[in-house]
């Protein structure tokens, strides 16, 4: 740190970044973040407002994810190409720049104060970097007192060193989410094609298991489990004509009651739907010990696994022709009549309640 800053500001300094770093952890709001790195910059810069700008993917431009004011929001239409203005000079030099009289320098891009109604006074900008490549640049604006110093760019520089980390994560973690959702249709595709009659039904069976899980109350995570299991319980399908996933399985041939086994062990390693392993494991279980592959009784069977195998089961009854609330109807009573044998009791009354909010059918 420069000599210039007292020790009270490098105090001041290392409580917002311990904040924004427990923020960081805690959260995937990349606007909440960054709003937070601009209000700590203003704060610690004595300035009136801040902006931080990102560079556009073809890294040719530099747009506005953040700014502070009121008229801020005109702002996130607005690009700057790299190399024109203050910030897109830092941009492209990857320098610091200091401007404590914006109205005389030739570079100052006043298209943005007349866009914002702000008027730029003075403005320290510093650039985003992650790993030698340029994520964006953070600027503050307007020095309440006295000039921008070299003791003011160690500060930004320090919170901009943290957004481009909370920049990076996110853009990696969106990347990730986006991929996984892909490979979650491609599979469910696979999964529909397995066998006749799967068309539509891992989505029917994800949404009817989610509705159950969520009249019996359980908590977020569950929830995502139960949808990740509604899709995927049945993949195990796709190994039964592959005689090399029927090797990699340890077995030349299949059978049904192999299916649970199957689907978990294809799906074991993917950390995303670990906890939907359980439930796809046991859904062929019964309440009354008579199912398979475990023989579990009542509440040794995972409570996820009971709703998924009463699903399957009103799934079933598609079968029959019925739709509507005459499908709807039938469910209930083969749901009832196997309550207590067959099926979990709570899991029967919870489907009870989805079909009475849904008007009888789902």
């Amino acid at each position: 740190m420069s000599k210039a800053k007292g020790s009270g500001e490098e105090i001041d300094l290392a409580l917002h970044l311990f904040s924004i770093a427990g923020a960081l952890n805690s959260t995937l709001d990349l606007d909440f973040l960054l709003q937070k790195i601009g209000a700590a910059a203003e704060k610690l810069t004595d300035s009136e407002a801040s902006s931080i700008m990102l560079v556009s993917d073809d890294k040719k431009s530099l747009f506005f994810r953040v700014a502070s004011g009121e008229k801020a929001k005109a702002l996130k239409t607005m690009t700057l190409p790299l190399g024109q203005g203050i910030a897109g000079a830092v941009a492209r030099s990857l320098k610091p720049e200091i401007v404590n009289d914006a109205a005389h320098d030739p570079r100052f891009a006043g298209k943005f104060d007349k866009a914002s109604g702000f008027v730029t006074r003075s403005l320290l900008c510093v650039p985003m970097v992650f790993r030698g490549e340029l994520v964006g640049v953070v600027e503050v604006l307007n020095k309440r007192s006295g000039d921008y110093g070299p003791a003011h760019v160690e500060l930004l520089a320090s919170l901009a060193g943290v957004a481009s980390v909370a920049i990076t994560n996110a853009r990696i973690i969106a990347e990730q989410k986006n991929f996984f959702s892909h490979m979650l249709e491609t599979m469910v595709a696979v999964i529909e094609t397995a066998r006749p009659g799967l068309e539509g039904y891992p989505v029917r069976a994800a949404r009817l298991a989610c509705t159950i899980g969520r009249a019996l109350g359980v908590d977020d995570y569950d929830y995502r489990m139960l949808y990740y299991a509604g899709l995927l319980h049945k993949i195990g399908y796709v190994a039964f004509k592959n005689p090399r996933l029927l090797a990699e399985l340890g077995v030349s041939s299949a059978t049904a009651e192999m299916l649970p086994s199957f689907s978990a062990k294809m799906l074991d390693g993917i950390k995303l739907v670990e906890g939907a392993l359980p439930m796809i494991r046991h859904f062929k279980e019964r309440w009354d010990g008579s199912g398979y592959p475990g023989r579990l009784k009542g509440a040794e069977i995972p409570s996820g696994a009971r709703v998924l195998g009463l699903v399957e089961a009103m799934e079933d009854l598609r079968a029959t022709g019925l739709t509507g609330a005459e499908l709807g109807a039938r469910a209930l009573r083969e749901a009832r009549a196997g309550a207590g044998t067959r099926f979990d009791p709570e899991a029967v009354e919870a489907f009870a309640q989805a079909l009475e909010m849904q008007g009888g059918t789902w």
